[in-house]
């Protein structure tokens, strides 16, 4: 059995691996996914580590996470913790030098983590992934009560309690709607999310 291990320095050991438990096909899921086909491209420089602010609270850091990725990697990538770190400030997307959308490539890293069951029950950037997408799904827009309740219900009422200021700033701001709407080709949106879910799980 042939065991794979990176070079690429980061935080932590990464995972030894047998041949048999890599995808093959990771790179090629998530390259389209993203929408980024320049995966392959990266000259592991570093960059998007360096730009990250939250770099250091990852398990692994951004340039890890592509190395990964691209070595079939993809249990291990998709239970990890970094990847619902990224705060899409788009730095590291701004800052490469090969002009890599990681952002991107982090958006679905996570939607495949969610449609795949590694996402951990109960931590709140999943739980904020999921009520957003059952959120608009039933009324074709953002309702923001909807997904602060939603978000609460999963992750701890604590949450809800910590987010109730804001909520009332909004309210007495005009900035949230206090009963939600629904546009009115809903049902084109939910067809919409559904095809988008299936296309999910099928990878």
């Amino acid at each position: 059995m042939r065991a794979v291990q990176s070079q690429v320095p980061g935080r932590g050991p990464l995972p030894v691996v047998g041949e048999a438990d890599l995808d093959g096909k990771f790179v090629v899921t998530v390259m389209e996914l993203s929408g980024e086909d320049g995966l392959l491209g990266c000259i592991q420089c570093g960059t998007c580590t360096g730009s990250c602010q939250l770099s250091s609270w990852m398990d692994y850091t951004p340039r890890r996470i592509v190395d990964m990725v691209r070595k079939g990697l993809a249990r291990e990538v998709l239970a990890s913790r970094a990847i619902w770190y990224c705060a899409s400030c788009y730095y590291c997307t701004v800052r490469c030098p090969r002009g890599i959308k990681l952002t991107e490539v982090l958006y679905a890293l996570k939607s495949l983590a969610l449609a795949r069951g590694y996402a951990e029950p109960g931590a709140p950037a999943p739980a904020f992934y999921r009520t957003f997408f059952e959120v608009v799904g039933r009324y074709g827009r953002l309702y923001e009560p909807g997904l602060m309740i939603g978000v609460a219900l999963r992750s701890g009422f604590g949450r809800l309690f910590r987010l109730a200021p804001l909520g009332l700033g909004m309210l007495r701001r005009g900035k949230m709607a206090l009963l939600p709407e629904r546009v009115r080709a809903v049902d084109e949106v939910r067809a919409l999310m559904e095809r988008v879910s299936r296309g999910l799980v099928r990878r």
